[in-house]
């Protein structure tokens, strides 16, 4: 895959792009954008800490991201009125890609917690 930084502009720059034709994706690609900045912000802070291991990539992040790819590719590449069945899994792979990262944000945020309620 891209350079984590790179990954997330890639990803967030074609949603964009997408939500000009396709309303349907509001939801998730906020979903997915706002939980990016969140996790990025998270892992700085962490890191700025020392504790950057507790906020490592988990296989479910590297699972959504896997998916947010392929539903990105089939979203761009497969016209609704052309080939529906494609698009309509890549709209289907893009909510579970967005539902994957609030699950990955939860826990990272579940690893993190001792840390954030420290008092330092």
């Amino acid at each position: 895959f891209l350079d984590p930084v790179a990954d997330k502009l890639f990803v967030t720059a074609i949603l964009i792009l997408l939500l000009a034709s396709y309303e349907d994706l509001l939801v998730p690609a906020l979903l997915i954008v706002g939980r990016e900045i969140t996790i990025s912000a998270l892992r700085e802070w962490m890191a700025a800490k020392g504790l950057r291991d507790l906020v490592a990539v988990a296989w479910v992040g590297k699972l959504k991201t896997t998916l947010q790819m392929i539903a990105i590719t089939l979203l761009l590449g497969a016209s609704p009125s052309v080939m529906p069945l494609f698009f309509h899994l890549g709209l289907a792979l893009i909510w579970v890609a967005a539902a994957l990262g609030l699950w990955s944000m939860v826990s990272y945020f579940r690893a993190a917690r001792s840390e954030m309620f420290s008092g330092e």
